[in-house]
């Protein structure tokens, strides 16, 4: 994982796949006594410094939880909140990081190791279908082509039968975590359809429209990761669904300013016009009042989604909670970041740096002791 040093906040070292891991500088970290919680819960042992005699003040007692707490921290702070990375080959027992697809907003250094080759299969499966509908120079019905063949190989392999091979790095992994894991099917159905909405590129009438978009586009993932863990009751789909809609919204209104020149209309129009804003200043990215007005708007609804769905974070156990309350504080900060400049989106794109990691540290911390 590569986090940038910023200010002495973060020194770097080479890793075991040639990546470079963050190592943490002790004076930016919260308290032993805070970190022997996060021990006693992530590990399933009530470990306290004071009954290690060999245990020094600060981070220096839990080698393995703080480094993973910090480049959790420090996956959430890069600038795409992402899993996996092209430039290094996934391996299933080593976590790595990503630069593309921010609907995987989780820090895999805290993924439990034993369900990671799924999460490195739907990512891949995900990954795979954004790229045919948006990167590239297909033309629409090009890319419409593509993802319908895509959409056949997924049928197949989830019937039990060979796919076509297009898509080597895919297929063959999916149908084996499907099959090991049990996932539901319907999640990676939804996912293919929200990318084949993404070529339409239509506007969005309301909110209602732009929540059901959501519900394709974000919500499987965390449906997908919900199954892993094994927590598949009603109260923890709706949190997911909450948080997952909650970022992506934050991610809509994060990108203003490049998706506006794109012509990528997420904002719904019955907000744009309740706001007075025209078409063409969110194309333009036109600043005025009433488009701070619009963001702000925006924001405190992305914010409300946010803290309905952020118990899961405390009642998931272990290292996936730490790293949802993470991913949870991840996106809270960049609504902190867009008020703080008086919600003028669309002139910057707003992004975490590793300065911020201590600050998602502190509350993700905050939350377990607010539940306690």
């Amino acid at each position: 994982m590569k986090v940038p040093p910023r200010a002495g906040l973060v020194q770097q070292e080479e890793s075991a796949c040639g990546r470079v891991a963050p190592v943490p500088l002790r004076q930016h970290l919260p308290s032993s006594d805070a970190l022997a919680d996060v021990v006693a819960d992530v590990d399933g042992a009530a470990y306290h410094p004071a009954a290690d005699p060999k245990a020094q003040p600060g981070f220096d007692a839990w080698p393995h939880l703080g480094r993973a707490l910090i480049r959790a921290a420090g996956a959430v702070c890069s600038d795409h909140w992402g899993l996996f990375s092209d430039t290094c080959k996934p391996c299933q027992n080593q976590p790595v990081t990503v630069n593309h697809y921010e609907n995987f907003p989780v820090a895999s250094v805290l993924c439990p190791p034993a369900i990671r080759p799924a999460v490195v299969a739907v990512y891949h499966f995900a990954r795979t279908a954004d790229d045919v509908a948006d990167e590239g120079s297909a033309t629409a019905a090009e890319r419409l082509i593509t993802l319908a063949a895509y959409r056949r190989d997924l049928d197949v392999v989830l019937a039990g039968c060979p796919d076509s091979g297009r898509w080597p790095k895919v297929f063959p992994a999916l149908a084996r975590v499907v099959a090991k894991f049990k996932l539901p099917t319907q999640p990676l159905h939804d996912l293919l359809s929200a990318f084949e909405q993404d070529v339409a590129n239509a506007p969005y009438a309301n909110r209602d429209a732009l929540l059901g978009y959501c519900g394709r586009s974000a919500n499987p993932v965390g449906r997908l990761l919900l199954h892993l863990y094994g927590a598949q009751d009603t109260v923890s789909i709706a949190q997911s669904d909450a948080v997952c809609t909650a970022l992506q919204l934050i991610n809509f209104w994060q990108d203003l300013s490049v998706d506006g020149p794109r012509g990528r209309p997420y904002v719904p129009e019955s907000d744009r016009i309740a706001h007075g804003v025209e078409t063409e200043d969110l194309r333009t990215c036109r600043d005025t009042a009433a488009a701070q007005a619009l963001v702000a708007s925006l924001c405190d609804w992305a914010r409300g989604l946010m803290h309905e769905g952020a118990p899961l974070a405390l009642r998931i156990p272990g290292r996936a909670g730490w790293e949802l309350r993470l991913v949870v504080q991840g996106g809270l900060r960049i609504l902190d970041k867009i008020a703080a400049m008086d919600h003028a989106a669309l002139t910057r794109r707003p992004t975490l740096s590793a300065l911020d990691a201590p600050v998602l540290l502190w509350r993700a911390l905050r939350m377990k002791t607010a539940a306690a």
